[in-house]
């Protein structure tokens, strides 16, 4: 009977253990399930929610801005800053927030007006932010300098594509003189043909150079 009765305990070692859920009243319950949400869900039902109990409040955009970046909603950020800024106009987060999103959009111009202003503004206030507003406004500097460097080159492609063009016209009018001549035979068949090979080759190295 020994030997049996540690077998049956051995047995039951290899058993799954059964997990008694504990029993909660229904209050209790949805307070654990409200805990137990996403905190990007309860983030995102929250800011509209306090935004309607204090729309005049710009922090509140400031804060849903921040969050969008993050998610990188673009114009919505945009659209929260603006409201921010419009509420109050010395908001250094929002035109932060503000520059960091039309950089994402690739608007370096509006984007370093943005930076420039939260720069100062944090300049005024002494913040400790002044390191990541500085970093901002550099980025959006060098993406406006790229902007206006490829505008540039893009300009003195076309500008290249016409004087090029217009070498290629001289020379061409120039054979077709030569060849007019030809025929009225002010010049030889053997003169005219060197003096179209010439043309051409002036008229290659100008468009060369």
């Amino acid at each position: 009977m020994a030997h049996k009765a540690v077998a049956l305990k051995e047995e039951d070692a290899f058993k799954p253990a059964t997990i008694k859920k504990p029993r909660f009243s229904t209050p209790k319950r949805m307070t654990l399930l409200r805990h137990s949400e996403a905190p990007s869900t309860r983030t995102n039902q929250a800011g509209p929610r306090s935004i309607q109990k204090d729309p005049g409040n710009p922090f509140l955009f400031t804060n849903r801005a921040f969050s969008r970046i993050k998610l990188q909603s673009w114009d919505s950020c945009i659209t929260d800053c603006l409201k921010s800024i419009d509420l109050h106009a010395s908001n250094m987060k929002a035109y932060y927030y503000l520059a960091q999103a039309q950089l994402a959009l690739h608007h370096p111009n509006e984007a370093l007006q943005s930076a420039l202003t939260a720069y100062d503004l944090c300049l005024k206030t002494n913040s400790a932010s002044a390191p990541n507003i500085s970093s901002l406004v550099l980025q959006a500097k060098k993406e406006k300098w790229e902007v206006r460097e490829r505008e540039r080159l893009r300009r003195r492609s076309g500008m290249l594509r016409e004087l090029e063009d217009g070498l290629v016209e001289i020379g061409e009018s120039e054979v077709q003189s030569i060849r007019e001549r030809v025929q009225q035979e002010e010049v030889s068949e053997e003169e005219g043909a060197e003096e179209e090979a010439e043309v051409r080759v002036t008229t290659r190295k100008k468009v060369e150079e």
